[in-house]
């Protein structure tokens, strides 16, 4: 017996919904009821209750993904499951289709590094700024990068300051003495050994990361390898992973050769000579990568986000190791499970064709204007007028707002949002911010309450 759904919905979504549920020829059989106002923002718990009758023939209600107000009140009243359905009526098709996860992805199996550049020029205060603003998008590893010909007098300083912070560190030199007097102070990984000063092995207590004696000489990595196996060491080993065009392909082959010749050692991976020096956006970039640790079961990636594309790259990381996991585990693709790393663009941007705009432009009986991104643009309207444009300024003279100077304010930064989103394939909604991924500051909203009043709209 097939699942019984009922749908509520305001005026302006109703006919938009009918096309959308009988495009999709769904499994489930389903009822429509038009709550009688004309947006769902402005439904509430109280007038659903007052508008439908209590007992209801559904196994469950769904509510458009704008309601604000609580589910579990509703859900007691009609003693059915009363869910938000999506915030876009057009992903509806999505929102029955792949599982989402049900609770915020947490869980990973690959550890970030977040390197501290040139930390030797900062002082420890600094650092610890930095070491938290890390750890808050996701670092595991605090990374002290020490520099060539510069001493960091005060290492050790540094690294008892972090310790005690509760922070796990990692010293980078390329400087025998500053690893060892690095792991004399506490740190919990040095970055690196190779066969020139595998010696200082015994003099150290804190994990090795083994890299190649020269680029691409895999057998130099092996054999260090094997001489810290043979010490019963904890190690991480790192073929390193070259820049495009600069061995780039045989950077990857070395590491699933490692791998296959070593599938039970921990691997270590740089994503930086990736993402800092390819001219694009670094989510992309740090998505694929997290992809081939995922599948190659890398332990640990080092992340550096000194360029100003990659100034994300960290949150980035972080959040591409939670899908990748999340896609492992579940056998799944690494597709429709988070939005994250969807800053620029959308998978399936939302555009109004011509006819549901005019169905809409019908309903509406009052002078406020609506903003909705079309097909052919951007289209403002009210009960007076249509104007469909792409550039916010070719619509000034026709909104005739020049004496309301709270409306124009408004209206321009609508129409400015609107326009990045028309030109970027963005969704865009009116009153609410672009959305950026990881690239913008998560904003907690309660879905039980509607937001205040923004200080163009209150009533002067």
């Amino acid at each position: 017996m097939s699942e019984k759904i009922l749908f509520l919905t305001g005026k302006l979504a109703e006919r938009q919904l009918k096309r959308i549920l009988s495009s999709m020829k769904p499994e489930f059989s389903y009822r429509i009821n038009q709550i009688g106002v004309n947006v769902a923002a402005l439904m509430s718990e109280n007038i659903i209750m007052r508008r439908l009758e209590k007992e209801q023939d559904a196994d469950r209600i769904i509510v458009p993904g704008k309601f604000r107000g609580n589910l579990k009140k509703l859900s007691r009243y009609f003693n059915i499951p009363v869910e938000r359905g999506p915030d876009d009526i057009n992903h509806l098709p999505d929102y029955f289709g792949l599982k989402k996860p049900d609770v915020k992805l947490e869980e990973y199996e690959c550890e970030i590094f977040a390197e501290i550049v040139d930390a030797a020029d900062l002082s420890t205060r600094k650092i610890l700024n930095i070491a938290r603003e890390y750890k808050a998008h996701g670092a595991n590893v605090i990374d002290l990068g020490c520099m060539p010909d510069t001493k960091f007098e005060h290492l050790e300083e540094t690294i008892i300051a972090l310790k005690s912070k509760g922070f796990k560190v990692s010293v980078d030199s390329a400087d025998s003495n500053e690893l060892i007097r690095g792991s004399r102070s506490g740190a919990d990984y040095i970055l690196s050994l190779n066969e020139g000063n595998i010696n200082i092995l015994d003099d150290v207590h804190s994990v090795p990361i083994l890299i190649p004696s020269s680029p691409g000489d895999l057998n130099s990595l092996k054999r260090i390898i094997k001489i810290t196996q043979d010490k019963r060491r904890d190690f991480l080993a790192d073929p390193i992973l070259d820049p495009i065009h600069y061995g780039f392909a045989d950077s990857v082959e070395r590491y699933v050769k490692l791998r296959k010749d070593f599938p039970d050692i921990k691997l270590f991976m740089g994503t930086g000579n990736l993402t800092e020096l390819t001219d694009c956006d670094s989510a992309g970039v740090n998505a694929t990568l997290m992809g081939l640790v995922s599948e190659l079961s890398i332990d640990a990636v080092l992340v550096v986000q000194v360029s100003g594309h990659c100034k994300n790259s960290i949150k980035e990381t972080d959040a591409a190791r939670k899908i990748m996991y999340y896609s492992k585990k579940n056998k799944r693709l690494p597709f429709r499970i988070d939005n994250s790393l969807m800053a620029t663009s959308e998978r399936k941007p939302s555009r109004k064709t011509k006819k549901e705009v005019n169905e809409i432009k019908q309903l509406i009986k009052d002078k406020n204007f609506r903003i909705y991104i079309g097909e052919n643009g951007i289209n403002v309207f009210n009960s007076e007028v249509h104007i469909i444009e792409t550039d916010p300024f070719q619509f000034y003279d026709k909104l005739k707002v020049n004496n309301d100077a709270s409306h124009a304010f408004y209206l321009g930064i609508e129409l400015a949002r609107a326009q990045i989103a028309w030109e970027l394939g963005k969704n865009y909604d009116q009153d609410n911010e672009l959305k950026w991924g990881v690239a913008s500051k998560t904003i907690i909203k309660s879905l039980k309450k509607h937001p205040k009043l923004k200080s163009t709209q209150k009533k002067k």
